[in-house]
């Protein structure tokens, strides 16, 4: 007796399990990354249309100050925009890297954060004609001015660095279920 193969449509292509949560992370990525620039370039466009004249007061200390960013995170190395942007170019795709290697939602969104504040910035060295200096404009006075690309690259990091902490603190030896074995 012979077996009988049913055919597939050309497109019912049957995939892994994985290759699909794989795809989905990278959408995942993709996403976050893509919602993090546009709105880090539209709130820096904002900026510079509205604070030029000057600060806005917001509440408290925070208020709205347009500065130029030449360095890097909090000021430092002023005036090294080639190798800054150099730098982040290579940490960009470093990232890129691991993140087709990564697994998880929650890593995807890091991911997501961290890569679409580095190209948020990325943008202003770039394109934006400032001397190479990245826009920052949000302003508490207590603490270094910046913008949506540098809390979204903080933010991510925060969330990787509290989920190692988590995960690091986990009990390792799990029990087995009661009645198992």
């Amino acid at each position: 007796m012979q077996e009988r193969r049913s055919l597939t449509a050309l497109n019912d292509v049957v995939r892994p399990p994985g290759r699909s949560r794989s795809r989905r992370r990278a959408a995942v990525i993709v996403a976050v990354a893509a919602v993090v620039v546009a709105v880090d370039q539209l709130t820096k466009t904002w900026a510079l249309h509205h604070l030029r004249n000057g600060p806005h007061h917001v509440v408290w200390t925070l208020r709205l100050y347009l500065t130029f960013n030449t360095g890097i995170a909090f000021s430092e190395a002023r005036g090294s925009t080639a190798v800054v942007t150099a730098i982040a170019l290579a940490v960009v795709a470093l990232l890129v890297v691991i993140a087709r290697r990564t697994s998880g939602m929650l890593t995807a969104v890091i991911l997501g954060l961290i890569i679409g504040g580095a190209l948020g910035n990325l943008i202003d060295r770039l394109i934006r004609h400032h001397a190479g200096g990245v826009i920052d404009f949000i302003d508490f006075r207590w603490w270094p001015v910046f913008n949506i690309a540098d809390a979204a690259i903080t933010v991510g990091v925060v969330i990787a660095v509290v989920r190692s902490l988590v995960v690091s603190a986990a009990p390792t030896h799990r029990e087995p279920p009661p009645g198992a074995g």
